[in-house]
Protein backbone atom coordinates (compact mmCIF):
# COMPACT_ATOMS: atom_id res chain seq x y z
CA UNK A 1 0.00 0.00 0.00
CA UNK A 2 1.31 3.46 -0.87
CA UNK A 3 1.26 6.41 1.51
CA UNK A 4 -2.07 7.39 -0.01
CA UNK A 5 -4.92 6.72 2.40
CA UNK A 6 -7.66 4.46 0.98
CA UNK A 7 -10.35 7.16 1.12
CA UNK A 8 -8.16 9.41 -1.03
CA UNK A 9 -8.51 6.96 -3.92
CA UNK A 10 -11.44 7.35 -6.28
CA UNK A 11 -13.94 4.52 -6.59
CA UNK A 12 -12.40 3.52 -9.93
CA UNK A 13 -8.92 3.47 -8.38
CA UNK A 14 -10.15 1.40 -5.43
CA UNK A 15 -11.69 -1.14 -7.80
CA UNK A 16 -8.48 -1.34 -9.84
CA UNK A 17 -6.29 -1.84 -6.77
CA UNK A 18 -8.61 -4.51 -5.37
CA UNK A 19 -8.52 -6.46 -8.63
CA UNK A 20 -4.73 -6.13 -8.78
CA UNK A 21 -4.39 -7.49 -5.23
CA UNK A 22 -2.91 -4.25 -3.86
CA UNK A 23 -5.95 -3.37 -1.73
CA UNK A 24 -7.91 -5.72 0.50
CA UNK A 25 -11.70 -5.20 0.50
CA UNK A 26 -12.00 -5.97 4.22
CA UNK A 27 -9.35 -3.41 5.11
CA UNK A 28 -10.98 -0.91 2.76
CA UNK A 29 -14.40 -1.31 4.38
CA UNK A 30 -12.90 -1.15 7.87
CA UNK A 31 -11.09 2.08 6.95
CA UNK A 32 -14.30 3.76 5.80
CA UNK A 33 -16.27 2.49 8.80
CA UNK A 34 -13.67 4.08 11.08
CA UNK A 35 -14.06 7.36 9.22
CA UNK A 36 -17.83 7.18 9.66
CA UNK A 37 -17.42 6.52 13.38
CA UNK A 38 -15.04 9.47 13.75
CA UNK A 39 -16.51 12.07 11.41
CA UNK A 40 -20.20 11.38 11.01
CA UNK A 41 -21.28 12.66 14.45
CA UNK A 42 -20.39 16.13 13.14
CA UNK A 43 -22.02 15.64 9.73
CA UNK A 44 -25.14 13.49 10.28
CA UNK A 45 -24.66 11.98 6.81
CA UNK A 46 -25.85 8.50 7.85
CA UNK A 47 -29.15 7.64 9.46
CA UNK A 48 -28.28 3.93 9.66
CA UNK A 49 -24.82 2.28 9.53
CA UNK A 50 -24.58 -1.47 8.82
CA UNK A 51 -21.03 -2.54 9.78
CA UNK A 52 -21.79 -6.25 10.23
CA UNK A 53 -23.47 -6.60 6.85
CA UNK A 54 -20.71 -4.55 5.21
CA UNK A 55 -17.92 -6.65 6.70
CA UNK A 56 -19.69 -9.87 5.73
CA UNK A 57 -19.86 -8.59 2.15
CA UNK A 58 -16.20 -7.55 2.28
CA UNK A 59 -15.14 -11.02 3.44
CA UNK A 60 -17.21 -12.52 0.61
CA UNK A 61 -15.42 -10.20 -1.84
CA UNK A 62 -12.07 -11.32 -0.45
CA UNK A 63 -13.02 -14.97 -0.98
CA UNK A 64 -14.20 -14.25 -4.51
CA UNK A 65 -10.88 -12.61 -5.31
CA UNK A 66 -8.91 -15.49 -3.85
CA UNK A 67 -10.84 -18.05 -5.90
CA UNK A 68 -10.74 -16.20 -9.21
CA UNK A 69 -8.25 -16.98 -11.97
CA UNK A 70 -9.66 -14.33 -14.31
CA UNK A 71 -9.90 -10.79 -12.89
CA UNK A 72 -11.94 -9.81 -15.92
CA UNK A 73 -14.77 -12.06 -14.79
CA UNK A 74 -15.15 -10.30 -11.45
CA UNK A 75 -17.87 -7.71 -10.80
CA UNK A 76 -16.57 -4.34 -12.03
CA UNK A 77 -16.74 -2.49 -8.69
CA UNK A 78 -15.98 -5.44 -6.42
CA UNK A 79 -15.29 -4.37 -2.84
CA UNK A 80 -15.87 -0.63 -3.35
CA UNK A 81 -17.82 0.98 -0.47
CA UNK A 82 -20.99 2.96 -1.14
CA UNK A 83 -24.21 3.95 0.62
CA UNK A 84 -27.90 3.87 -0.30
CA UNK A 85 -30.19 6.85 0.09
CA UNK A 86 -32.83 6.32 2.77
CA UNK A 87 -35.66 6.86 0.27
CA UNK A 88 -34.72 3.57 -1.43
CA UNK A 89 -36.03 0.42 0.26
CA UNK A 90 -33.43 -2.12 1.40
CA UNK A 91 -34.32 -5.66 2.43
CA UNK A 92 -33.53 -6.27 6.08
CA UNK A 93 -32.17 -2.75 6.62
CA UNK A 94 -34.18 0.01 8.24
CA UNK A 95 -35.62 2.50 5.74
CA UNK A 96 -37.16 5.57 7.40
CA UNK A 97 -37.89 7.87 4.40
CA UNK A 98 -36.71 10.63 6.75
CA UNK A 99 -39.93 10.46 8.75
CA UNK A 100 -40.66 9.51 12.37
CA UNK A 101 -43.72 7.57 11.21
CA UNK A 102 -41.32 5.08 9.55
CA UNK A 103 -38.66 5.16 12.27
CA UNK A 104 -38.59 1.35 12.66
CA UNK A 105 -39.63 0.33 9.13
CA UNK A 106 -37.64 -2.64 7.78
CA UNK A 107 -38.58 -3.57 4.19
CA UNK A 108 -38.58 -7.10 2.79
CA UNK A 109 -37.40 -6.13 -0.71
CA UNK A 110 -34.55 -4.16 -2.27
CA UNK A 111 -34.90 -1.18 -4.51
CA UNK A 112 -33.50 -2.14 -7.93
CA UNK A 113 -30.72 0.42 -7.46
CA UNK A 114 -29.54 -1.25 -4.25
CA UNK A 115 -29.68 -4.67 -5.91
CA UNK A 116 -27.82 -3.56 -9.03
CA UNK A 117 -25.03 -1.88 -7.07
CA UNK A 118 -24.61 -5.03 -4.99
CA UNK A 119 -24.48 -7.16 -8.15
CA UNK A 120 -21.74 -4.85 -9.46
CA UNK A 121 -19.73 -5.76 -6.36
CA UNK A 122 -20.27 -2.59 -4.32
CA UNK A 123 -20.63 -2.82 -0.56
CA UNK A 124 -23.17 -0.59 1.16
CA UNK A 125 -22.10 0.79 4.53
CA UNK A 126 -25.60 1.98 5.39
CA UNK A 127 -28.40 4.42 4.59
CA UNK A 128 -27.82 8.14 4.04
CA UNK A 129 -29.97 10.83 5.60
CA UNK A 130 -32.91 12.48 3.82
CA UNK A 131 -35.59 15.03 4.72
CA UNK A 132 -39.10 13.72 5.27
CA UNK A 133 -40.21 11.87 2.11
CA UNK A 134 -37.53 13.77 0.18
CA UNK A 135 -39.74 16.84 -0.21
CA UNK A 136 -37.41 19.82 0.51
CA UNK A 137 -33.90 20.70 -0.81
CA UNK A 138 -32.32 20.56 2.65
CA UNK A 139 -31.84 17.69 5.10
CA UNK A 140 -32.98 18.75 8.56
CA UNK A 141 -35.46 16.02 9.59
CA UNK A 142 -37.20 16.11 12.94
CA UNK A 143 -35.68 14.04 15.72
CA UNK A 144 -32.09 13.96 14.48
CA UNK A 145 -29.26 16.44 13.84
CA UNK A 146 -29.29 18.37 10.56
CA UNK A 147 -27.00 17.11 7.82
CA UNK A 148 -24.24 19.63 7.10
CA UNK A 149 -21.72 20.13 4.34
CA UNK A 150 -18.19 19.19 5.44
CA UNK A 151 -16.99 22.43 3.88
CA UNK A 152 -18.72 24.43 6.65
CA UNK A 153 -20.65 22.68 9.45
CA UNK A 154 -22.85 25.75 9.91
CA UNK A 155 -24.31 25.19 6.42
CA UNK A 156 -26.83 22.70 5.07
CA UNK A 157 -25.67 19.78 2.93
CA UNK A 158 -28.67 20.32 0.67
CA UNK A 159 -31.29 17.75 -0.14
CA UNK A 160 -32.92 15.55 -0.55
CA UNK A 161 -29.77 13.45 -1.12
CA UNK A 162 -28.05 15.54 1.54
CA UNK A 163 -26.63 12.61 3.47
CA UNK A 164 -25.20 11.09 0.30
CA UNK A 165 -23.56 14.39 -0.64
CA UNK A 166 -22.01 14.92 2.79
CA UNK A 167 -20.79 11.31 2.95
CA UNK A 168 -19.00 11.48 -0.40
CA UNK A 169 -17.54 14.95 0.16
CA UNK A 170 -16.14 13.90 3.54
CA UNK A 171 -14.62 10.68 2.19
CA UNK A 172 -16.93 8.41 4.18
CA UNK A 173 -17.62 6.58 0.90
CA UNK A 174 -16.12 7.32 -2.54
CA UNK A 175 -19.46 7.40 -4.37
CA UNK A 176 -23.09 7.16 -3.27
CA UNK A 177 -26.57 6.49 -4.58
CA UNK A 178 -29.03 9.37 -4.82
CA UNK A 179 -32.46 10.14 -6.21
CA UNK A 180 -33.62 13.33 -7.89
CA UNK A 181 -37.26 14.42 -8.16
CA UNK A 182 -36.76 18.19 -8.27
CA UNK A 183 -32.98 18.62 -8.03
CA UNK A 184 -32.21 16.24 -5.18
CA UNK A 185 -28.93 14.93 -6.66
CA UNK A 186 -27.76 18.16 -8.28
CA UNK A 187 -28.43 20.36 -5.23
CA UNK A 188 -26.20 18.34 -2.83
CA UNK A 189 -23.62 18.03 -5.62
CA UNK A 190 -23.38 21.82 -5.86
CA UNK A 191 -23.42 22.36 -2.08
CA UNK A 192 -20.79 19.68 -1.38
CA UNK A 193 -18.43 20.20 -4.33
CA UNK A 194 -19.34 16.99 -6.18
CA UNK A 195 -20.39 15.57 -9.52
CA UNK A 196 -24.11 14.75 -9.53
CA UNK A 197 -26.10 13.32 -12.44
CA UNK A 198 -29.87 13.41 -12.77
CA UNK A 199 -30.29 10.60 -15.25
CA UNK A 200 -32.66 10.46 -18.20
CA UNK A 201 -36.14 9.21 -17.38
CA UNK A 202 -36.22 5.44 -17.94
CA UNK A 203 -32.45 4.90 -17.86
CA UNK A 204 -32.30 3.56 -14.29
CA UNK A 205 -35.06 1.39 -12.83
CA UNK A 206 -37.06 2.79 -9.91
CA UNK A 207 -38.61 -0.62 -9.21
CA UNK A 208 -39.81 -2.81 -7.82
CA UNK A 209 -42.15 -0.64 -5.76
CA UNK A 210 -42.01 2.76 -7.42
CA UNK A 211 -44.18 5.50 -5.95
CA UNK A 212 -43.83 8.15 -8.65
CA UNK A 213 -46.06 7.21 -11.61
CA UNK A 214 -45.11 10.48 -13.36
CA UNK A 215 -41.42 9.67 -13.57
CA UNK A 216 -40.24 12.93 -11.99
CA UNK A 217 -37.85 11.09 -9.69
CA UNK A 218 -34.84 9.16 -11.00
CA UNK A 219 -31.84 7.40 -9.44
CA UNK A 220 -28.27 8.43 -10.13
CA UNK A 221 -24.76 8.89 -8.72
CA UNK A 222 -23.06 11.42 -6.48
CA UNK A 223 -19.28 11.25 -6.83
CA UNK A 224 -16.06 13.22 -6.53
CA UNK A 225 -15.09 12.63 -10.17
CA UNK A 226 -16.87 12.24 -13.48
CA UNK A 227 -15.23 8.83 -13.96
CA UNK A 228 -16.67 7.58 -10.66
CA UNK A 229 -20.14 8.86 -11.52
CA UNK A 230 -19.93 7.11 -14.89
CA UNK A 231 -18.74 3.85 -13.34
CA UNK A 232 -21.66 3.84 -10.92
CA UNK A 233 -24.07 4.65 -13.74
CA UNK A 234 -22.79 1.67 -15.73
CA UNK A 235 -23.78 -0.47 -12.74
CA UNK A 236 -27.22 1.17 -12.41
CA UNK A 237 -28.23 1.49 -16.07
CA UNK A 238 -29.26 -2.14 -16.51
CA UNK A 239 -32.48 -2.94 -18.31
CA UNK A 240 -35.26 -4.17 -16.01
CA UNK A 241 -38.16 -5.61 -18.06
CA UNK A 242 -40.90 -4.45 -15.70
CA UNK A 243 -40.04 -0.74 -15.99
CA UNK A 244 -42.89 1.46 -17.33
CA UNK A 245 -40.53 3.81 -19.20
CA UNK A 246 -38.74 3.03 -22.45
CA UNK A 247 -34.95 3.21 -22.15
CA UNK A 248 -33.68 6.33 -23.95
CA UNK A 249 -31.79 5.70 -27.17
CA UNK A 250 -28.82 7.98 -26.51
CA UNK A 251 -26.67 9.87 -29.02
CA UNK A 252 -25.03 8.39 -32.08
CA UNK A 253 -21.25 8.31 -31.80
CA UNK A 254 -21.11 8.14 -28.00
CA UNK A 255 -18.75 5.37 -26.82
CA UNK A 256 -20.38 2.19 -25.56
CA UNK A 257 -20.70 2.45 -21.79
CA UNK A 258 -20.73 5.54 -19.60
CA UNK A 259 -17.27 4.94 -18.12
CA UNK A 260 -15.87 4.75 -21.66
CA UNK A 261 -17.52 8.08 -22.51
CA UNK A 262 -16.05 9.75 -19.42
CA UNK A 263 -12.59 8.35 -20.20
CA UNK A 264 -12.67 9.51 -23.80
CA UNK A 265 -13.60 13.06 -22.69
CA UNK A 266 -13.79 14.24 -26.29
CA UNK A 267 -17.35 14.98 -27.36
CA UNK A 268 -16.34 16.91 -30.47
CA UNK A 269 -17.30 20.52 -31.07
CA UNK A 270 -20.69 21.19 -29.48
CA UNK A 271 -23.18 24.03 -29.74
CA UNK A 272 -23.85 25.06 -26.16
CA UNK A 273 -26.70 27.39 -25.27
CA UNK A 274 -26.58 29.14 -21.94
CA UNK A 275 -28.99 31.04 -19.73
CA UNK A 276 -28.90 32.27 -16.14
CA UNK A 277 -32.25 34.03 -15.77
CA UNK A 278 -34.66 31.93 -13.70
CA UNK A 279 -38.15 31.20 -14.98
CA UNK A 280 -39.45 32.14 -11.52
CA UNK A 281 -40.32 35.83 -11.12
CA UNK A 282 -38.47 37.80 -8.47
CA UNK A 283 -35.55 35.35 -8.09
CA UNK A 284 -32.07 36.87 -8.13
CA UNK A 285 -28.98 34.79 -8.88
CA UNK A 286 -26.08 35.34 -6.47
CA UNK A 287 -22.93 36.88 -8.02
CA UNK A 288 -20.84 33.83 -7.05
CA UNK A 289 -23.25 31.52 -8.89
CA UNK A 290 -23.11 33.80 -11.93
CA UNK A 291 -19.31 33.86 -11.73
CA UNK A 292 -19.19 30.05 -11.79
CA UNK A 293 -21.52 30.03 -14.79
CA UNK A 294 -19.36 32.58 -16.60
CA UNK A 295 -16.22 30.59 -15.73
CA UNK A 296 -17.79 27.45 -17.19
CA UNK A 297 -18.76 29.38 -20.33
CA UNK A 298 -15.15 30.54 -20.75
CA UNK A 299 -13.82 27.02 -20.22
CA UNK A 300 -16.22 25.60 -22.79
CA UNK A 301 -15.34 28.24 -25.36
CA UNK A 302 -11.64 27.61 -24.71
CA UNK A 303 -12.19 23.92 -25.42
CA UNK A 304 -13.49 24.83 -28.87
CA UNK A 305 -17.24 24.68 -28.27
CA UNK A 306 -19.64 27.25 -29.66
CA UNK A 307 -21.19 28.99 -26.65
CA UNK A 308 -24.23 31.17 -27.34
CA UNK A 309 -27.04 32.69 -25.32
CA UNK A 310 -29.99 30.30 -25.44
CA UNK A 311 -33.44 31.32 -26.61
CA UNK A 312 -35.79 28.89 -24.88
CA UNK A 313 -38.87 31.02 -24.26
CA UNK A 314 -38.56 30.55 -20.48
CA UNK A 315 -38.28 34.14 -19.30
CA UNK A 316 -40.08 34.80 -16.02
CA UNK A 317 -43.65 35.86 -16.61
CA UNK A 318 -44.03 34.09 -19.95
CA UNK A 319 -46.77 31.55 -20.49
CA UNK A 320 -44.25 28.70 -20.78
CA UNK A 321 -42.48 29.59 -17.53
CA UNK A 322 -45.76 29.93 -15.69
CA UNK A 323 -46.92 26.55 -16.99
CA UNK A 324 -43.84 24.78 -15.61
CA UNK A 325 -44.21 26.39 -12.18
CA UNK A 326 -47.92 25.62 -11.89
CA UNK A 327 -47.60 22.08 -13.17
CA UNK A 328 -44.70 21.20 -10.88
CA UNK A 329 -46.42 22.53 -7.77
CA UNK A 330 -49.62 20.59 -8.53
CA UNK A 331 -47.81 17.34 -9.24
CA UNK A 332 -45.44 17.72 -6.27
CA UNK A 333 -48.35 18.31 -3.91
CA UNK A 334 -50.07 15.12 -5.06
CA UNK A 335 -46.82 13.15 -4.92
CA UNK A 336 -46.46 14.18 -1.27
CA UNK A 337 -49.03 11.40 -0.76
CA UNK A 338 -46.70 8.85 -2.41
CA UNK A 339 -45.71 7.42 0.96
CA UNK A 340 -48.64 6.15 2.99
CA UNK A 341 -48.99 7.66 6.45
CA UNK A 342 -50.41 5.22 9.00
CA UNK A 343 -53.66 6.47 10.56
CA UNK A 344 -53.12 8.28 13.83
CA UNK A 345 -49.54 9.34 13.01
CA UNK A 346 -50.31 12.44 10.96
CA UNK A 347 -49.40 14.66 13.92
CA UNK A 348 -45.80 13.42 13.68
CA UNK A 349 -45.30 14.86 10.20
CA UNK A 350 -43.28 18.03 9.70
CA UNK A 351 -45.15 21.30 9.04
CA UNK A 352 -43.85 21.33 5.44
CA UNK A 353 -45.03 17.77 4.73
CA UNK A 354 -48.42 18.53 6.27
CA UNK A 355 -48.67 21.68 4.12
CA UNK A 356 -47.82 19.83 0.89
CA UNK A 357 -50.20 16.96 1.66
CA UNK A 358 -53.02 19.39 2.40
CA UNK A 359 -52.43 21.06 -0.96
CA UNK A 360 -52.36 17.67 -2.69
CA UNK A 361 -55.58 16.56 -1.00
CA UNK A 362 -57.38 19.52 -2.56
CA UNK A 363 -56.41 18.49 -6.11
CA UNK A 364 -59.24 16.58 -7.78
CA UNK A 365 -58.71 13.66 -10.12
CA UNK A 366 -59.55 15.73 -13.21
CA UNK A 367 -57.20 18.50 -12.03
CA UNK A 368 -54.38 16.00 -11.57
CA UNK A 369 -54.99 14.59 -15.05
CA UNK A 370 -54.97 18.10 -16.50
CA UNK A 371 -51.66 18.85 -14.76
CA UNK A 372 -50.09 15.64 -16.07
CA UNK A 373 -51.24 16.51 -19.58
CA UNK A 374 -49.90 20.06 -19.20
CA UNK A 375 -46.57 18.62 -18.07
CA UNK A 376 -46.33 16.63 -21.30
CA UNK A 377 -47.17 19.67 -23.42
CA UNK A 378 -44.67 21.87 -21.58
CA UNK A 379 -42.02 19.17 -21.94
CA UNK A 380 -42.57 18.93 -25.68
CA UNK A 381 -42.16 22.70 -25.92
CA UNK A 382 -38.90 22.80 -23.95
CA UNK A 383 -37.28 19.67 -25.41
CA UNK A 384 -38.00 21.05 -28.88
CA UNK A 385 -36.41 24.39 -27.93
CA UNK A 386 -33.38 22.58 -26.46
CA UNK A 387 -32.87 20.72 -29.74
CA UNK A 388 -31.26 23.87 -31.16
CA UNK A 389 -28.31 23.12 -28.87
CA UNK A 390 -26.32 19.99 -28.04
CA UNK A 391 -26.11 21.03 -24.36
CA UNK A 392 -27.57 23.86 -22.28
CA UNK A 393 -25.56 25.49 -19.46
CA UNK A 394 -27.14 27.08 -16.36
CA UNK A 395 -26.12 27.71 -12.77
CA UNK A 396 -27.08 24.69 -10.66
CA UNK A 397 -28.39 26.91 -7.84
CA UNK A 398 -29.17 30.60 -7.45
CA UNK A 399 -27.49 30.84 -4.03
CA UNK A 400 -24.40 29.43 -2.30
CA UNK A 401 -24.86 26.83 0.48
CA UNK A 402 -27.45 28.05 2.99
CA UNK A 403 -27.02 28.43 6.75
CA UNK A 404 -28.78 25.85 8.90
CA UNK A 405 -32.35 26.87 9.63
CA UNK A 406 -32.44 29.38 6.76
CA UNK A 407 -35.36 27.65 5.06
CA UNK A 408 -37.49 26.95 8.10
CA UNK A 409 -37.18 29.91 10.46
CA UNK A 410 -39.78 32.65 10.01
CA UNK A 411 -39.25 36.30 11.04
CA UNK A 412 -40.62 35.58 14.52
CA UNK A 413 -38.67 32.33 14.90
CA UNK A 414 -41.69 30.27 13.87
CA UNK A 415 -42.00 27.70 11.08
CA UNK A 416 -43.95 28.91 8.07
CA UNK A 417 -44.22 26.26 5.29
CA UNK A 418 -45.25 28.84 2.69
CA UNK A 419 -42.18 30.96 3.48
CA UNK A 420 -40.07 27.79 3.52
CA UNK A 421 -41.23 26.95 -0.02
CA UNK A 422 -40.65 30.53 -1.18
CA UNK A 423 -37.04 30.26 0.00
CA UNK A 424 -36.69 26.90 -1.72
CA UNK A 425 -37.69 28.57 -4.99
CA UNK A 426 -35.14 31.34 -4.43
CA UNK A 427 -32.46 28.69 -3.78
CA UNK A 428 -33.09 26.24 -6.63
CA UNK A 429 -34.98 27.72 -9.60
CA UNK A 430 -33.01 25.85 -12.30
CA UNK A 431 -33.41 22.17 -11.41
CA UNK A 432 -37.05 21.00 -11.18
CA UNK A 433 -37.94 21.94 -14.75
CA UNK A 434 -35.77 19.08 -16.04
CA UNK A 435 -37.51 16.56 -13.81
CA UNK A 436 -40.68 17.45 -15.68
CA UNK A 437 -39.05 17.07 -19.10
CA UNK A 438 -37.11 13.93 -18.12
CA UNK A 439 -33.85 15.26 -19.60
CA UNK A 440 -30.47 14.36 -18.08
CA UNK A 441 -28.68 17.11 -16.14
CA UNK A 442 -25.16 17.06 -14.71
CA UNK A 443 -23.89 19.33 -11.91
CA UNK A 444 -20.13 19.97 -11.85
CA UNK A 445 -18.13 21.76 -9.09
CA UNK A 446 -16.57 24.49 -11.22
CA UNK A 447 -17.04 27.49 -8.91
CA UNK A 448 -16.22 28.63 -5.39
CA UNK A 449 -17.75 31.16 -3.02
CA UNK A 450 -15.43 32.89 -0.58
CA UNK A 451 -15.95 34.12 3.00
CA UNK A 452 -17.48 37.30 1.59
CA UNK A 453 -20.81 35.42 1.51
CA UNK A 454 -20.85 35.62 5.30
CA UNK A 455 -19.31 32.24 6.11
CA UNK A 456 -15.94 31.30 7.51
CA UNK A 457 -14.93 28.96 4.71
CA UNK A 458 -14.59 28.65 0.96
CA UNK A 459 -17.76 26.99 -0.34
CA UNK A 460 -18.33 25.04 -3.55
CA UNK A 461 -20.62 26.30 -6.34
CA UNK A 462 -21.93 24.05 -9.12
CA UNK A 463 -22.94 24.61 -12.72
CA UNK A 464 -25.53 22.53 -14.56
CA UNK A 465 -25.21 20.95 -18.01
CA UNK A 466 -28.48 19.73 -19.57
CA UNK A 467 -28.71 17.41 -22.56
CA UNK A 468 -31.44 16.03 -24.75
CA UNK A 469 -33.28 12.88 -23.65
CA UNK A 470 -30.89 9.94 -23.51
CA UNK A 471 -27.67 11.98 -23.78
CA UNK A 472 -26.31 11.00 -20.38
CA UNK A 473 -23.17 9.67 -22.07
CA UNK A 474 -22.60 12.95 -23.89
CA UNK A 475 -22.89 14.91 -20.63
CA UNK A 476 -20.37 12.61 -18.94
CA UNK A 477 -18.02 12.89 -21.90
CA UNK A 478 -18.25 16.68 -21.77
CA UNK A 479 -17.92 16.58 -17.98
CA UNK A 480 -14.75 14.54 -18.32
CA UNK A 481 -13.35 17.09 -20.74
CA UNK A 482 -14.12 19.95 -18.34
CA UNK A 483 -12.62 18.06 -15.40
CA UNK A 484 -9.39 17.52 -17.35
CA UNK A 485 -9.27 21.23 -18.21
CA UNK A 486 -10.05 22.47 -14.68
CA UNK A 487 -9.47 19.60 -12.17
CA UNK A 488 -11.20 19.76 -8.81
CA UNK A 489 -10.39 16.41 -7.16
CA UNK A 490 -7.45 17.92 -5.25
CA UNK A 491 -9.79 20.28 -3.34
CA UNK A 492 -11.08 18.81 -0.11
CA UNK A 493 -13.05 20.08 2.90
CA UNK A 494 -11.28 20.78 6.21
CA UNK A 495 -12.27 17.39 7.70
CA UNK A 496 -10.65 15.45 4.85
Amino acid sequence: MSATQPHELTAVQQAEQIRAGRLDPVELVEHHLRRIERLDPGLAAFVTVTPERALDAAHAARRLLAGSRDPGSLPPLLGVPTAIKDLAVTAGVRTTFGSPVYAEHVPEVDDDSARLLREAGMISLGKTAVPEFGLPPYTEPAGRPPTVTPWDPTRSAGGSSGGAGAAVAAGLVPVAHGTDGGGSIRIPASVNGLVGLKTSRGLVSRGPLGGDPLGLSVSGPLARTVADAAAMLDALAVSVPSEPWARPAGRAGTPSGFAAAARRADPGRLRIGRYATPALPGVTVHPDCLAAWEHASTLLAGLGHEVVDAELGLAAGTEAAGAFVTVFETLWAVLAHGSAVPPGTEHQLSPLTTWWRARGARVSGPEFLAAAQAAQLASRFLVTAHAAYDVVLTPTLALPPRPLGWFTEGPAGDTDPALDYQRQQAFTPFTAIYNITGQPALSLPLGWSGPADGGAAVLPIGVQLVGGPGTDGLLLELGGQLEAAAPWDDRHPPTW
